[in-house]
């Protein structure tokens, strides 16, 4: 009787073994990730979705098991949304893990300085791997960079990174502007950037710039910038033609052409140079400004030499046959 008894409890303990054997060999050993391959859960999944997500795409032999080695090996976290990268020969305990505690596959979106927020918002609109719809952002509330995103997020939520990086940089530099700054609130340091990073493209300008243009504000001269005529036509876009006398007589809450001091609001979305360009503008006596035919700008304190640098200009434009 002890005998059978004995054996009976040794089969018992051999089943155990074998069944705890096979359940830890399927959790640890390889699963049926044949190669690297890129798995989505998607926003709202629960771990029985995704085991069958994983079962369907031919990743675990069954769901089931999958779930019941969960339970047994695997630890409480939740999952996580978004696109992770499987290993080939990845266990179940490792798909797992990636899905709770992994880094989702991230991509990114570059807003270059200087883009107005219509074309913001095209862009973010065209990418195929983000969701749902934003409005067109507040013009000046995004801070131009690279930001990375993750497949299927919202673009709302990437939008809201781009205006929070803005509002934490202008909450960073603020403090440190210097007293040759004429704005007297981040806001206006956002349109006086907005109107340097329109009228410059090079980056060693753009201090020069914001000095002339803080000089003008002081004297009260007309900023005269060529964008805040273009801006209440085409809210940013390329004009695409020259502009009209009309246009620069229009009177408007933008045109710097029919109005002293800055316009109503900024007209792009200037990038973090810009905006440091104008709390720390050049010291210099500067109040006029013409092309030099190289990208880049002469800067002249007296309408005497404007004017012969301007003729300079025009010079060389008849002779690139631009006139």
């Amino acid at each position: 009787m002890k005998s059978t008894l004995a054996k009976l409890v040794a089969l018992g303990l051999l089943l155990v073994a074998c069944v705890g054997g096979w359940l830890a060999l399927g959790w640890w050993g390889g699963a049926e990730v044949e190669e690297e391959t890129a798995f989505t859960v998607a926003s709202g999944s629960t771990l029985t979705s995704v085991a069958n997500d994983l079962e369907e795409a031919g990743h675990i032999a069954s769901a089931d098991a999958f779930l019941l080695r969960a339970k047994i090996f695997g630890s409480g976290d939740p999952i996580k949304a978004g696109e992770f990268m499987l290993a080939a020969g990845a266990s179940a305990a490792s798909i797992l893990d990636t899905f709770q505690h992994g880094a989702a596959i991230a991509y990114s979106i570059t807003i270059p300085e200087g883009t107005p927020s219509v074309v913001v918002h095209d862009l973010l609109m065209a990418e195929e791997l983000l969701v749902g719809d934003i409005p067109v952002p507040e013009e000046g509330s995004v801070l131009p960079d690279t930001y990375n995103f993750e497949r299927g997020e919202e673009r709302i939520a990437v939008l809201a990174r781009m205006q929070r990086a803005m509002d934490e940089t202008l909450a960073e530099l603020w403090p440190n502007r210097t007293s040759r700054t004429v704005a007297t609130t981040p806001e206006e340091a956002v349109v006086l950037a907005s109107i340097v990073e329109k009228e410059t493209g090079v980056p060693e300008e753009r201090r020069e710039v914001a000095g002339l243009y803080s000089n003008r504000i002081r004297q009260g001269i007309m900023l005269q910038a060529d964008p805040t005529i273009i801006y209440p036509i085409t809210r940013g876009r390329p004009l695409g033609r020259r502009i009209r006398q009309s246009e620069i007589q229009a009177i408007n809450d933008y045109n710097t052409y029919s109005m002293v001091g800055l316009p109503r609001g900024p007209i792009t979305n200037p990038g973090r140079a810009s905006i440091e360009a104008v709390l720390n503008p050049a010291e210099t006596n500067a109040i006029y400004m013409v092309a030099d035919g190289s990208g880049g700008h002469e800067f002249n304190e007296t309408l005497e030499g404007h004017n012969a640098a301007v003729e300079r200009w025009f010079a060389l434009r008849r002779e690139r046959g631009e006139m």
